[in-house]
C-alpha cells in the first residue's frame, strides 16, 4: 500500500516544474524581447547593409565589400577614429587613477552611505544635462569657470572652442560623471579582499605605500579589469556629450569622435550603408581590444585562488 500511494508524487512533481518553467518564461519574456527587437535584430540589420548601399532613397543595393574598401581608403575615417583614440586614453587614464584614489580613501576613511550617494550623484545625471551644464560654466565669454580664472589672473580659455583644449574638456567632463560609478565598483572590490593578507604585510614590516601596490592592486587585478573593459567600451561610443558641447565635432573637426562622425553619415548625408560599415568596424574593434584586455590582464583569475 506504502509503494502504490507514492507512485503518483513523480508526475505531481514534473507538472509543477513545468509550471514554475512557465512562470520564469513569463518573466523573461520582456527582457528576451527587449534584447531581440532592439539588440539582436538591429545588429544583423547593421551587418546586412555595412554590404549594401542603402540610403533610406530607394531599396537597398548589394555592393559586397565596396564600403569597406571606402571605409581604407577614407581619411575622415582614420581622423574621427585617432580623435576617438585620443579621448579615450584620456578619459580611462584619468578616470581609473581618481576612481582608485576615491575607493582608497572611502575604504580606509570612512564607509559612510551618504558619502557614497554624494560620489555616485553626478553619475545620476544624464550625459546631455551635463554636457549643457559644462558648456555654460566653461563659456569663454559669460562662463562662471573663465570668470574665476580671469579673477586668478589666468585669464579666460577657450575650452570647448579651442582644437588643443576641446577633446581634453570633454574627456574630463564625462570623467566627472562617470567617476563615482567606477569608484563604486572598485570600493565593492575592495571590501571583498581579505584583511589577513594586509595583517601579514603589516607584520613583515611593509608601509602602506607598499601594501597598495605589492597586495591591493594585485588582488584587485579581475575588478580593475571590469572597470577597464566597461570604461573603454563606454568610451569608444561616445556621442551624446559631444552632441550638446560643440554641436558639429568642431572646431575644425578636432571633436569629430567616430560615434558622430558615423551619426552625421546616417542621419545627416543618408548614407545608411557606408555608416553600417563603420559601426561593424567598430564593433570588431571593441570586440578584439575587450579580448585583449582580458587576456593580458588574466581577468578570469584571481591571486586569491
Amino acid at each position: 500500500m506504502a509503494i502504490s500511494s507514492a507512485r503518483p508524487a513523480a508526475p505531481a512533481a514534473a507538472t509543477e516544474r513545468r509550471g514554475d518553467g512557465r512562470i520564469a518564461a513569463l518573466f523573461l519574456a520582456p527582457a528576451l524581447f527587449g534584447y531581440l527587437a532592439f539588440l539582436l535584430w538591429p545588429t544583423l540589420r547593421g551587418i546586412y547593409l555595412s554590404f549594401t548601399g542603402f540610403s533610406l532613397l530607394g531599396a537597398a543595393r548589394w555592393t559586397g565589400l565596396d564600403n569597406y574598401r571606402r571605409m581604407v581608403g577614407d581619411p575622415v575615417f582614420w581622423d574621427s577614429l585617432w580623435v576617438t583614440v585620443q579621448y579615450v586614453v584620456i578619459n580611462i587614464g584619468v578616470q581609473t587613477a581618481v576612481a582608485l584614489l576615491i575607493a582608497v580613501l572611502m575604504h580606509r576613511l570612512t564607509r559612510s552611505t551618504f558619502l557614497r550617494g554624494v560620489v555616485l550623484a553626478p553619475y545620476l545625471v544624464s550625459n546631455v544635462v551635463a554636457g549643457i551644464v559644462w558648456l555654460w560654466i566653461l563659456d569663454t565669454q559669460l562662463g562662471i569657470g573663465n570668470e574665476v580664472l580671469e579673477w586668478l589672473g589666468v585669464g579666460r580659455i577657450p575650452f570647448l572652442a579651442d582644437a588643443d583644449w576641446a577633446i581634453p574638456t570633454i574627456a574630463l567632463i564625462n570623467v566627472w560623471r562617470h567617476v563615482g560609478y567606477t569608484a563604486l565598483l572598485i570600493f565593492a572590490g575592495l571590501q571583498s579582499l581579505p584583511q589577513s593578507v594586509y595583517e601579514a604585510g603589516r607584520m613583515d614590516g611593509a608601509s602602506e605605500g607598499r601594501l597598495f601596490r605589492s597586495v591591493t592592486v594585485p588582488l584587485l587585478r579581475p575588478v580593475l579589469a571590469l572597470v577597464l573593459i566597461i570604461t573603454m567600451i563606454g568610451s569608444f561610443q561616445v556621442f551624446d556629450t559631444i552632441a550638446v558641447t560643440t554641436r558639429d565635432g568642431g572646431p575644425a573637426g578636432a571633436t569629430n569622435v567616430l560615434q558622430f562622425y558615423i551619426y552625421d553619415l546616417a542621419f545627416g548625408r543618408l548614407q545608411f550603408g557606408y555608416a553600417s560599415a563603420l559601426s561593424v568596424a567598430l564593433m570588431l574593434l571593441l570586440a578584439v581590444i575587450t579580448l585583449i584586455q582580458y587576456r593580458l590582464m588574466r581577468a578570469g583569475r584571481s591571486d586569491l585562488d
